[in-house]
């Protein structure tokens, strides 16, 4: 691929819309990637696993992290699925030694298994027609003071304190770039993942108000030096300070074949809110690409993708996986390591050494392969389908035979809010907002919704709670046989003020049922509801909130 003009296109001259996922967590770990958000960076985290199992047992957790956490079933399920590109998140020190481990100063040990792995990873990408991304994440002493992005250690000088560790990231960059200077399969060089420094005010802890970057564009500059003295192909993506999104100082570009990359979290989806992104688009005549995204609802995706394409702009997503339902791949860790988490997040007791080292190699040997991991279908589709499509698709099939059928309450449609479902907190919109982060699933279970779902023990089975009035979910459904079938709710609820209503192939019935105050769950009878042979669409209103929601159930 090569930046002409305004647009990334590949050696036919065709234009090239990025649809991608950056494989956050597999060279780079982040601790709420791992329910640790309280350790942050990855080494403080490797620091207490070592506490526990040990060096060596360490090491060894470690070794089949980096085997198991992406493989090439990750890689064609991305295929499958609509990508055609992935962004690796690589960490340094996979690739050459920290500067205060160098046996002689100055110079670097190259180590293998970085290259090995990102080689492996081009082969599986390569062998699906997809682009990879190479993107240093964590640089020599760390780029910025949000620390867990970059595992940096705040007791060693970080990337813009030595010169040595800029040397580092030069030399690292100069030996990638001669490694794959005729791979076409990688796409372009992402040099510096979120940079966030305050060069002319240390108060401007991330760089957002800095006004000149000096540094930052030396950095870039000579890292662009280095990389075209033995590759003049590839694309080259930069990103400003303040996590990527303050280019002050450092347009206009260097070099011909060159990429601006922005960064977008938690705020609102309109024109205004890239305004400053298009403009340098315009000013400067080069492609702009939306390097960094996700952490939200699918609400949130579908409408910050529509924006971008709307504007041939690409992306890429964050992450494939982590132990959190926001994401297309779930990890669900075993009952030891939730122990162990309890236990780092101050909540348990200590776990002895054999069991901490049985529940961190399950995680890493087992939990987080592909093929053991939860998919979640409603984040794909929000993704790629839902951004050009206002229709509603099953979730699960719902079969309602001759006799009836039940229906989980969870299992509604996947469509866009106002299609699919209805809530009210459907999408966190905090930076915008200017309020703190706000849950839009309070339950973060199952679905990605702004239903809010939670899970019963009892019933092993997830339910809809927090419903408030005026909130909505519709079903489709597959009727054996035409008919009029009876139909009632599994509903409990503490407090009495609890009412549904329903509609049935968009023809709103006569229905307000109260539902009682109940701490078990209990069945309310709804309506009578005539269903049409094959495809129909029920849909379930909170008139009035209060309960929570476990099924359906449809009986002749």
């Amino acid at each position: 691929m090569r930046a002409q003009d305004q647009f990334i296109v590949n050696e036919q001259g065709e234009k090239v819309l990025l649809r991608g996922m950056g494989l956050g967590g597999w060279m780079l770990q982040e601790g709420y990637m791992l329910k640790l958000g309280n350790l942050g960076q990855q080494h403080a985290m490797r620091a207490k696993i070592e506490e526990l199992i040990g060096a060596e047992a360490t090491q060894e957790f470690y070794n089949a992290w980096l085997a198991n956490h992406t493989t090439k079933a990750d890689i064609d399920a991305m295929a499958k699925w609509g990508f055609n590109s992935v962004r690796l998140p690589m960490h340094f020190n996979l690739y050459t030694l920290p500067i205060e481990q160098e046996p002689v100063k100055g110079q670097n040990t190259w180590l293998e298994q970085g290259f090995a792995m990102t080689d492996a990873l081009i082969a599986w990408a390569k062998a699906n027609n997809m682009y990879v991304i190479l993107d240093l994440h964590a640089a020599p002493g760390g780029q910025g003071n949000d620390f867990a992005i970059s595992d940096r250690n705040p007791n060693t000088p970080s990337l813009w304190q030595s010169e040595a560790n800029q040397q580092k990231m030069i030399e690292l960059w100069r030996k990638l770039a001669q490694r794959y200077a005729n791979e076409p399969a990688v796409g372009a060089y992402d040099i510096i993942n979120e940079p966030n420094w305050g060069f002319e005010n240390a108060d401007d802890k991330n760089g957002c108000k800095e006004t000149k970057n000096e540094p930052l564009k030396k950095l870039m500059v000579d890292v662009t030096k280095a990389i075209r003295s033995v590759d003049t192909k590839h694309m080259i993506i930069i990103e400003g300070n303040c996590w990527g999104n303050n280019y002050a100082g450092v347009l206009p570009q260097w070099d011909n074949n060159m990429v601006l990359s922005f960064h977008k979290y938690w705020n609102n989806n309109t024109l205004d809110d890239i305004k400053s992104h298009l403009d340098l688009r315009a000013k400067y005549n080069m492609p702009i690409w939306l390097g960094e995204s996700g952490e939200n609802s699918n609400l949130w995706f579908t409408d910050a993708i529509a924006l971008v394409e709307s504007q041939g702009i690409g992306w890429a997503w964050w992450p494939l996986k982590k132990l959190g339902f926001n994401n297309p791949l779930e990890v669900k860790p075993n009952a030891g390591y939730l122990a162990l988490v309890d236990y780092w997040n101050g909540k348990g007791e200590k776990p002895s050494a054999k069991d901490a080292k049985k529940a961190l190699l399950q995680l890493a040997n087992h939990d987080i392969r592909f093929e053991n991991t939860q998919f979640h279908p409603e984040v794909i589709d929000a993704m790629f389908r839902q951004p050009y499509s206002k229709l509603n698709l099953p979730f699960k099939t719902h079969r309602i035979s001759k006799t009836g059928g039940t229906i989980t309450a969870v299992d509604y449609d996947m469509g866009r809010s106002g299609i699919a479902y209805h809530d009210k907190d459907s999408a966190n919109y905090h930076i915008s907002a200017g309020s703190e982060r706000m849950p839009w699933n309070r339950g973060t279970t199952y679905r990605n919704e702004g239903v809010d779902i939670e899970f019963d023990p009892a019933k092993k089975s997830h339910f809809i709670n927090h419903i408030e009035a005026g909130e909505w979910t519709e079903y489709t459904l597959e009727a054996d046989q035409a008919g009029v079938y009876g139909l009632s709710a599994e509903v409990k609820a503490t407090v009495a003020t609890g009412r549904l209503g329903v509609s049935v192939n968009n023809e709103l019935l006569a229905v307000d049922t109260a539902v009682a105050q109940s701490e078990k769950w209990q069945q309310v009878k709804l309506a009578n509801v005539k269903l049409l042979q094959g495809t129909n669409k029920i849909r379930i209103y909170a008139n009035a909130g209060g309960y929570h929601l476990l099924s359906l159930q449809l009986k002749k």
